[in-house]
């Protein structure tokens, strides 16, 4: 990339008013001052919808912003950007949040952006833009640099980035970086114990990486970036084709993969499409056609691991973050996916995080994969849960605090501890780590122990041995520590528009008729969750009570194996006869794409899914809650926890 950059176009303001950035497409040049309040959360759902992510390549430039939300309006179109010529997007904090797909910056890109500048970035976003060679800053006092005409020397664009990512930077992009890279094969180093006199006391985070550093790396401190060799890799049909454009761009075809026995590609996003209201009245199955064509030629060209659809049904064996914990990941091993929920593994004490496109691409080829050493916080969780209550209500009081809510985690390690903690199942560990991605840091963790040992043996017949070293040290550093008392938590809900809209649900000061109930996705699709949902159901069915009328209970596996569970305990009758409508593998209404999700924006769900951005599930408005209250809803009509619904109905 050159020294210095100019930017002729246009600025764009993303400002929380609709009529100014209404001015701003029809033409006018407005200033900062006037762009008034900036929006925050910027999501990816905004900058690139689900239903417009049907390319992988440059025509995804049409699309930028059109389902960003200013009030209640979406004053952005089609083929706005570009139109407009407008080369830099000023946002407020967290730009970027949700999903790790490379769709958004790509479209951004392609569209004229080059320049990003915001009050705060979401981890995964911000490597994305690195890596296809947008350039980020949080100094608002470029824009007037800009503004009078200034070359702006890429050094501006470098500030307190570490070494290997302003290398990336300056080389335009991981790619054309990785070319001229070498990438010996990994080798795994043992783990120096904190009693060795030459070993500092480390994070487990930090003791799995320095076990798979790049053998060119001699050590690494906090903040440095670095290459970590890989243990799996892998992409689901969304990005699977944008993964293998980009890699065959850059290395050729056939591109030599790196231990392609050890890179997995999941058809799980799009399987439930030909069901999914906007894809079919919208007229974009084809789009989804070429993305499934995408990934199926990847699967048929290369020797990788493959789950596919149902053979006659619509539906996956089962989605990508439950069937890595299911079958493939293990303590100790670092796992990567095209995913921001890839950190649902880390419940086994992996390290496990999500990626971009570009990232994935270049992994395929290296073993390879970047990150930053990352500082770590401890969330310590003593004492007992009460009844009904579970590691869904846990995050969703994190994400209500004003800590997490302004950023001040993004890019961290969550590592769960606690009494608490050490009395959940393991499925309950992986809603904890699962919803990092809506926390805003780097993963979640959770230490192995005798627990993690028994779910391998029960659930896929492994023996496994703990290690000495699979825990932190007594004394290593954290950024912070979080500590919750179990026993004060109660049900709790996260208002639509964020994840981080908490509010307790004996808080309701009214009463919220909902339409739609969804219990199901990576988050709430496991064993444990479908145990809550039968417990109110059946509970409902002793006392006279089916699905409320007019009202639509789903629930979906998250994998067949849970369907299986289920069929084996009886659940699928009860289910039935409460009025549930259940939906095979899938990530479905979750990603916008399936039953479940709302038709119009009058309507109301209360859904045990991880986000709740505008347009997520449609064009509706979302409630966040737990698989109990999401089932004891469904039987009331309202929003309620299972206890409210109890006393209600033992008091009429």
């Amino acid at each position: 990339m050159e020294d210095t950059i100019r930017f002729d176009g246009r600025l764009l303001f993303l400002s929380d008013d609709p009529a100014i950035v209404r001015r701003q497409i029809a033409g006018e040049a407005i200033t900062r001052a006037e762009a008034g309040a900036l929006r925050d959360n910027v999501s990816t759902d905004e900058i690139t919808p689900v239903t417009v992510m049907l390319t992988y390549d440059e025509r995804l430039g049409r699309y930028p912003y059109v389902g960003f939300k200013a009030g209640n309006e979406l004053p952005i179109g089609e083929h706005d950007i570009r139109r407009g010529g407008f080369q830099v997007t000023v946002a407020g904090k967290r730009y970027g949040k949700g999903s790790s797909r490379e769709s958004s910056p790509l479209a951004e890109l392609s569209a004229g952006i080059r320049l990003i500048v915001a009050e705060s970035f979401e981890r995964i976003y911000q490597q994305n833009c690195d890596n296809i060679g947008i350039l980020t800053t949080t100094e608002f006092g470029v824009l007037e640099r800009i503004l009078a005409g200034e070359a702006i020397p890429i050094t501006e664009f470098l500030k307190g980035r570490d070494a290997l990512t302003q290398q990336i930077i300056r080389s335009g992009g991981l790619l054309a970086y990785s070319k001229f890279a070498e990438w010996p094969l990994p080798v795994t180093e043992p783990v120096a114990t904190a009693t060795a006199s030459s070993a500092p006391p480390r994070t487990l985070v930090e003791k799995i990486i320095a076990r798979r550093l790049h053998p060119a790396t001699p050590g690494a401190a906090r903040g440095d970036g670095v290459f970590v060799a890989v243990d799996w890799r892998f992409s689901h049909d969304y990005f699977t084709g944008m993964c293998a454009h980009l890699m065959h761009r850059a290395f050729g075809e056939p591109a030599p993969l790196h231990d392609p026995a050890r890179i997995i590609a999941f058809q799980d996003h799009l399987v439930l499409a030909a069901q999914s209201f906007p894809h079919v009245t919208q007229g974009l199955l084809p789009g989804v056609a070429n993305l499934t064509d995408g990934h199926r030629e990847f699967v048929t060209r290369y020797p990788v691991l493959a789950h596919g659809q149902l053979d006659g049904a619509a539906g996956a064996d089962g989605i990508c973050h439950a069937l890595m914990a299911e079958r493939y990941a293990l303590p100790g091993q670092i796992v990567i996916g095209t995913d921001s929920h890839t950190p649902h593994a880390g419940a086994l004490g992996c390290l496990a995080f999500g990626a971009g496109a570009t990232d994935i691409a270049n992994s395929w080829t290296t073993g390879y994969v970047r990150c930053k050493v990352p500082e770590t916080l401890r969330i310590e969780i003593d004492g007992e849960l009460p009844p009904g209550v579970t590691a869904k209500d846990v995050v969703l009081h994190l994400l209500h605090l004003d800590a997490i809510r302004s950023g001040g985690a993004i890019g961290l390690v969550f590592e769960y501890g606690g009494s608490a903690v050490r009395a959940m199942s393991i499925d309950e560990r992986a809603t904890l780590t699962n919803m990092v991605a809506e926390l805003g840091g780097f993963t979640g963790i959770v230490a192995p122990d005798e627990k993690t040992v028994a779910f391998l043996k029960t659930r896929r017949g492994v023996d496994f041995t703990l290690e000495a070293w699979m825990t932190s040290d007594a004394d290593a550093v954290y950024r912070d520590t979080i500590r919750i008392d179990a026993s004060s938590l109660t049900p709790m809900l996260a208002r639509p528009g964020d994840p981080g809209n908490g509010v307790a649900l004996n808080a309701l000061e009214t009463p919220v008729p909902i339409d739609i109930a969804y219990g199901g996705s990576c988050t709430a699709g496991k064993r444990d969750d479908f145990d809550a949902y039968h417990d109110v159901l059946a509970w409902g069915l002793e006392h006279g009570l089916r699905v409320a009328p007019g009202r639509s209970l789903f629930l979906q596996f998250g994998t067949m194996d849970v369907r299986a569970y289920c069929e084996s305990r009886g659940y699928l009758k009860t289910f039935e006869a409460a009025g549930v409508t259940l939906i095979m593998p899938g990530c479905g209404a979750c990603a916008n794409c399936g039953p479940g999700q709302s038709t119009s924006p009058d309507q109301v769900t209360i859904s045990a899914i991880n986000r709740n951005f505008p347009g997520r599930s449609g064009p509706g408005n979302v409630w966040l809650a737990s698989p109990y209250t999401v089932a004891a809803s469904a039987l009331a009509g309202r929003i309620t926890s299972f206890d409210d619904l109890r006393r209600a109905t033992s008091a009429s």
